[in-house]
This record gives structure tokens, C-alpha cells and sequence, in this order.
């Protein structure tokens, strides 16, 4: 997984990508960004060994906080596969304090 920028300032939008082997038992990948005050989620879909071995995501306009980044695999028992997790930072921008 890679999550891109590791530093943004707010609002900021982050894109994940997950590259994922090719396996028929491959069902859905869940995406989660959380830090102490937000909590986002997406789930995609996956057909197995069909399934693009790249999926995007982008969480838009997230607020000031460090975030968990996380991504888990699912298989066709519903069981977690696998799992990562970055951190990011989403920095206050500062920009409400001008006169």
C-alpha cells in the first residue's frame, strides 16, 4: 500500500494504492482512514483472480490530524487475508489566521 503525501495540509485529499497478487479467492479490500476525531471507510469489491492487480482510492478533503491508513484484504470466507497501515499526517493550514 502506498498512501500519497504522508504530510498534506488541510483540507487535504489522499490517494491510496494497494497492489494486490492474483488469487481466485480474493473478494473485497477494505480501505480506512481514522485518526482520534474522523473515521472514513470504503470497500471495493474484488473478483478474485480477475480483479485488477492495482486498486485506487481517494479520501477527499480530510481535517487536520494524524490518521491511520489502513487496508484489508478479504477472502470468500469473509476472513481478513492480509493487512497494512501507514500513518499520515493532515497539518491545519493556518490559512483562517491572515487579517
Amino acid at each position: 500500500m502506498k498512501v500519497s503525501p504522508a504530510i498534506a495540509f488541510a483540507p487535504a485529499n489522499l490517494v491510496v494504492r494497494t497492489t494486490i497478487e492474483a488469487d481466485a479467492d480474493n473478494r473485497a479490500i477494505e480501505i480506512i482512514a481514522e485518526s482520534p476525531d474522523f473515521y472514513r471507510s470504503s470497500e471495493i469489491q474484488l473478483e478474485g483472480d480477475k480483479s485488477a492487480r492495482t486498486t485506487s482510492f481517494e479520501f477527499r478533503s480530510l481535517p487536520p490530524g494524524t490518521y491511520e491508513v489502513r487496508a484489508k484484504l478479504y477472502g470468500a470466507d469473509g476472513q481478513a487475508r492480509a493487512a497494512v497501515r501507514q500513518q499520515v499526517n493532515v497539518i491545519a493550514s493556518g490559512a483562517g489566521d491572515r487579517f
